[in-house]
This record gives structure tokens, sequence and C-alpha cells, in this order.
């Protein structure tokens, strides 16, 4: 063909409205929808927060002030959980200390407001005749990066803001007793006339309750703040979702249903008839193998090169095989079924869809109803949560790895079985995947040929 007819043959496409249509559609689609799902999904995590659980200790052993029995604990627990402004946003959790560690470290919880042994007998002391000698009371603020980074810091920041309320609660009782106290003296004539506080005992008296931060359940120095559960597994999903890719086009490659293309070198193979369904077992059976090779260099690469913190090696192994390949046969049953449009399909459901509403950044609890829903079944939730269980809870059933099995294995099954249904019903309905010769024309194999 000539140079002149090429370009007009190039030409001509470009002015094809069934190249443009279909081309703009596409990718102005998937441009609206993640852009919807993303954005969406981290617009406004303080005002879509519902039932952050955190754990709440009242460790407070009471004083004994002029004869008589006090313990503020008893008496502010009560008012921190049923505070109106954190109610139905916050799931507080009155436990004693061991079990806020616990729950800490099941990944049950965000973080925990502790208040302390001696934290009467502390805000006593400042009403006493030392109080500009008495040390501050203090409630301690336990975080839990391992958690996730961002719901950690939304618990801490919320219980630091419970001292805050609770320290000008408890700095307008010291007012009124120092008060009480001076009248009182007034009164009686004492001997001893009342002192004035000074500015730094003032002030101490108006905000007397400190916050001390710690960490509640310790996180290494190399678990990108407890984010690198989340990359981890981003690495496993798209290791299925692509490899499932490329495991479909070489099969069809090597079938000779599709050229194979190497720079300008082009090779084409005879074609050879198989079924819908012997395609999709063969490229399961590849996708399942493989998973272990990818499983491996994936934690090779993460721990043995990067130093990622991590432990339970085989245990990280087996389970990101285990979810590589439920991944990859999702991809290519949905290959299967849908042909052409599988890899955007796949790619929204095994991304566009789950990465918003896998709470591996922004916190479940922070999300708006409609990612809450897809958490129940999206996979990269269930794989996210497996990972960090094993990266950073010592691979606990109970941190969310036994839920995580359960619901590989249910993905598993259900591609396999979506996969194996829709081919056989291609296959009995006669939709093979290369079209019968047409009639007048002799069919023969097709020599392997270069150019």
């Amino acid at each position: 063909m000539s140079e002149h007819a090429l370009r007009a043959s190039a030409r001509g496409l470009l002015r094809s409205k069934s190249l443009w249509l279909p081309s703009a559609l596409i990718l102005g689609l998937l441009s609206l929808v993640l852009s919807l799902l993303y954005l969406g999904a981290n617009n406004d995590p303080v005002g879509s927060m519902k039932n952050l659980p955190i754990a709440l200790v009242n460790a407070d052993q009471g004083t004994q002030v002029a004869g008589k029995q006090i313990n503020l604990g008893a008496q502010i627990t009560p008012q921190i959980s049923g505070a109106a402004d954190l109610k139905g946003k916050v799931a507080w959790k009155l436990v004693d200390r061991h079990t806020a560690d616990d729950l800490l470290a099941k990944d049950e919880a965000f973080g925990a407001l502790v208040i302390p042994e001696d934290f009467s007998a502390s805000v006593a002391a400042l009403a006493g005749p030392a109080h500009h000698e008495a040390h501050p009371p203090t409630m301690t603020v336990l975080t839990n990066p391992a958690a996730g980074s961002f719901g950690s810091s939304m618990a801490a920041e919320i219980n630091r803001k419970v001292v805050q309320s609770t320290s000008a609660q408890v700095g307008l009782q010291l007012a009124q007793v120092l008060s009480q106290q001076a009248a009182h003296q007034a009164a009686t004539g004492s001997a001893e006339q009342p002192t004035a506080p000074g500015a730094a005992a003032q002030l101490m008296i108006a905000d007397p309750v400190k916050a001390t931060v710690e960490e509640g359940y310790p996180l290494g120095h190399h678990s990108g703040l407890g984010l690198s559960a989340f990359f981890y597994t981003l690495v496993l999903v798209l290791g299925g979702m692509l490899g499932a890719n490329v495991i479909h086009a070489q099969v069809d490659t090597a079938l000779g249903y599709l050229a194979n293309d190497k720079g300008p070198f082009r090779t084409v193979k005879p074609v050879q008839h198989i079924s819908r369904v012997r395609h999709f077992a063969v490229g399961s059976v590849l996708m399942l193998i493989l998973s272990m090779l990818t499983s491996a260099l994936a934690m090779a690469a993460a721990v043995g090169i990067i130093g990622i913190d991590a432990s339970h090696l085989p245990m990280l192994w087996i389970f990101g095989t285990c979810a590589t390949a439920a991944m990859g046969i999702t991809a290519l049953a949905l290959l299967a079924a849908l042909g052409t449009p599988g890899p955007i399909v796949s790619m929204l459901v095994l991304i566009g869809l789950a990465i918003p509403s896998a709470g591996a950044t922004i916190p479940l609890q922070a999300l708006p109803g409609f990612y809450r829903f897809l958490a129940d079944f999206e996979p990269f939730r269930q794989v996210v949560d497996g990972v960090r269980a094993i990266l950073y809870f010592d691979a606990q059933a109970a941190a969310g790895l036994g839920r995580a099995w359960t619901m590989v294995g249910i993905g598993f099954a259900v591609a396999l079985i979506l996969g194996v249904a829709v081919t056989h019903l291609y296959d009995r309905k006669g939709l093979h995947r290369t079209a019968p010769p047409r009639t007048g024309i002799t069919a023969c194999p097709a020599e392997p040929t270069r150019a």
C-alpha cells in the first residue's frame, strides 16, 4: 500500500465515530467514577465517623478528704462515655488496663484513655494548703499506630480534647473549693490567714489536668507508621490482577488467538482450538502456581532488600500466595465472562471500589456508609486485615487474620465457580472464541510468520 493510501487510511480512522465514541465514553466514565470513589471516601472523615472504638480505663483508687472518700475517676468516667458531642461517633469500651492493652494488641481499639490510680489524690492535693507544691494530675492517652496512623491520630486527638474538657471541669471545682476554704477561714477568724495563689498556681488550678501521650502498642520503626501493611497488600492485589491479564494474554498467544509482538517482530502461531472451560482452567492453574513465586519475590523485596519489620514469614508467604491467587482467579473469571471489558471491570472491582473501602489508610469507622457496606465483601479489605495481623499483631486470628482467611477462601471458591459456570455455559451455546471458517473458504493451519 502506498504512503498516500496509508495516510488516507489513518485520517479515515481518526474520523470514525466508532473509534472516538467508545473511547471517550470508557475513559470519561473511568475518570468520573474513580474521582467519585476516592474523593468521596476521604472528603470528611471526622464528619463521617461512627463508633470509633476507644478503650476507657478508670484505675483511680480514690482518696480521703476531710474524712470523706472521694473518687473523681468514677465521677468523670460516665461523663466522658456519655458526652453528647461524641455520641454515635465514639464507641467507648469501659475496661481495666489489662483488657485495654489486649484490645490494642488485637486491633480492636484505635487508642485508649487511662485515668491513673492517684488521680483523685493528685487533684485533692491541689486544694490543700500546699497546693503550689503539688504535681498536676494527669490522664494517659495511649495510641495504636499499628491499627493505622490516621485512625490512631483521630483517637488520640479525641482523647486529648476529652482531657481538656475534663481539666476545665476539675478546674472549676477546685476554684469553688478554694473559694469556700477562704470564706470559711475568714468567717471563723482563723489565725492562719488565707493566701491568694500566685499567677502560676492560678493557671494550674484553672487547667489542672495534663495529658501524657504514650504508644499503647509499640510499632517497629520500619513499618511505615502503620502503612507498610497497606502497600504490601497493594503489591499482592496488583500481582493478582495484572498477573491474570498477563496469563490470559500468554495463553491466547500460545493458542494462536493473539500475535506475539516484540518490537518490530511479530510471530503468529497456528490456531489451536480449545474450549472456554479448558482455557479458564489452564489460566487458573498457571495463576495458582505462579502466585507462589510472586508472593515469595514480593516478600524477598520487602523484607530482604528494603527491610520492613516483619515476622511469621512462612505465614506471610502462604497468605500472600493464597491472596494473590484469589485476586488473579477473580480477574480471570471476569475476563472469561466479559471478554474485552474484563480488565476494566476487574480494575474497578479489585482496585477502584476496593482501596477506598479497605480501611487501610482511613479507618472504616470514619468512612461514609456506602464504603462501610463495600468493606463487608470487597477483597482488598480482607487481604489488608490479614497482612496487618501478620505484620503487626503476631498473626493472631482475633486481630483479623481469621476473618481474612475465611473471606479469601470464599472469594477463591466464588471466582472458580463463576469462571467454570460462565465458560461452561458459553461452550454449551457454541460461543467459541475462534470463529468457524466461512463457507467456501478452506481453513488451513497458519504457518508462523515473521515481519
